[in-house]
């Protein structure tokens, strides 16, 4: 589930309402007719320039070329009704809003161009996206799951956070992170670990194995950054049996996951966390699966610190663990549509400060 807005079909054609037009018709009406009963000394005639230059605000080229057209036949007509049109003053006036119509037509034109491009460009990220970012299916064994992604700029298609899930023939493995870097690279960096995940998933016995497979692959694209030890990736990576009612985890610098249990959460605190994805090198620490109870009718809440860090206009951070427990009755994507709006609400007034991510598990009966 992607809650980022969704794209215009066409930025060009997009509709203009009936009122947005009026606003410049009417304009040019009430400054022709006023200054056509105006005292001679007074010359309203510039503020027809107005009309055009709203018009180009929300309409494409065409129509403010129209009004830019009108304006200048309405400054005739007040030239004609005044003096004549040879008037020295009139023909100025004249002169500079045909000069300021055909440039606000041209900027018209540029925007219009911009916007088209920007779609285009818009459109690319979105598709990159879903071969990155894959939605998980609802159904994985005896799991029932739902994801949520959410951008903290509404035009951000794709950033940071990442989640995958693999099936082994026992089990299914899931990993949840945080790439923490900006532009780009970090798109390169979640790529980058999402694919060694799907690669490895099936093949490694252990979590341990796993992760470090994960670190291999990563550390070395990251040794080659300019910003070495500022870019890593936290990440909580699961294997979750079929036949037993335990999960196993591996934190790697990650927020703890959630466990919704009777109305109770329980935070999954790991007694030895491994370093995040790309410091291994750099902080030395044994990788080491830790246990947790997992049975029938429990959900799993996964999430980024994009969501712990969303904060209101008072600065209060958003208290996901409260939350989360007033809905555990819920199934996966009844919790994720109501943290999200609740999550949304939060920040009102405010923004997301980091992209958010959320992946809800419930172990079936």
């Amino acid at each position: 589930m992607d809650l980022r807005p969704p794209y215009a079909s066409h930025p060009g054609s997009r509709p203009v309402r009936h009122a947005q037009l009026a606003v410049p018709f009417a304009l040019i009406a009430l400054v022709t007719v006023v200054d056509v009963l105006a005292p001679p000394d007074v010359h309203l005639g510039p503020f027809l320039v107005a009309a055009p230059a709203v018009t180009a605000s929300f309409a494409g080229p065409w129509m403010t070329g129209f009004v830019g057209l009108v304006a200048v036949l309405a400054q005739a007509v007040v030239a004609a009704a005044r003096t004549t049109l040879t008037d020295l003053n009139h023909t100025f006036q004249i002169g500079a809003l045909i000069m300021i119509s055909v440039f606000v037509t041209v900027f018209a034109h540029l925007r219009e161009v911009h916007e088209k491009e920007l779609v285009q460009l818009r459109s690319v990220a979105e598709t990159a996206q879903e071969v990155v970012l894959r939605p998980l299916r609802e159904r994985i064994g005896p799991l029932r799951v739902a994801s949520v992604y959410l951008a903290a700029a509404a035009e951000a298609q794709i950033g940071g956070d990442l989640y995958a899930a693999a099936r082994t023939a026992t089990a299914t493995r899931l990993i949840i992170g945080d790439v923490r870097g900006k532009g780009l690279e970090a798109v390169g960096d979640a790529a980058l670990v999402l694919g060694a995940f799907r690669a490895a998933a099936h093949q490694e016995d252990g979590l341990p194995g796993l992760v470090a497979y994960l670190e291999a692959a990563v550390s070395p694209d990251l040794d080659d950054s300019e910003d070495q030890g500022e870019i890593f990736i936290t990440a909580a990576v699961l294997d979750i049996p079929d036949a037993e009612p335990v999960l196993h985890l591996v934190s790697c610098g990650h927020p703890p996951p959630l466990v919704l249990r009777g109305g109770r959460v329980v935070p999954l605190d790991v007694d030895q966390p491994a370093p995040p994805l790309g410091l291994a090198g750099l902080v030395e620490s044994a990788v080491t699966a830790q246990s947790f109870a997992f049975a029938a009718g429990d959900v799993l809440l996964l999430y980024t610190d994009g969501v712990l860090e969303a904060r209101d206009r008072a600065g209060t951070f958003y208290p996901l663990a409260e939350r989360a427990a007033a809905w555990s009755g819920l199934h996966p994507r009844a919790l994720l549509d109501r943290l999200c709006e609740d999550l949304l609400a939060h920040a009102a007034g405010s923004t997301l400060g980091d992209d958010a991510a959320m992946v809800a598990i419930e172990r079936l009966a």
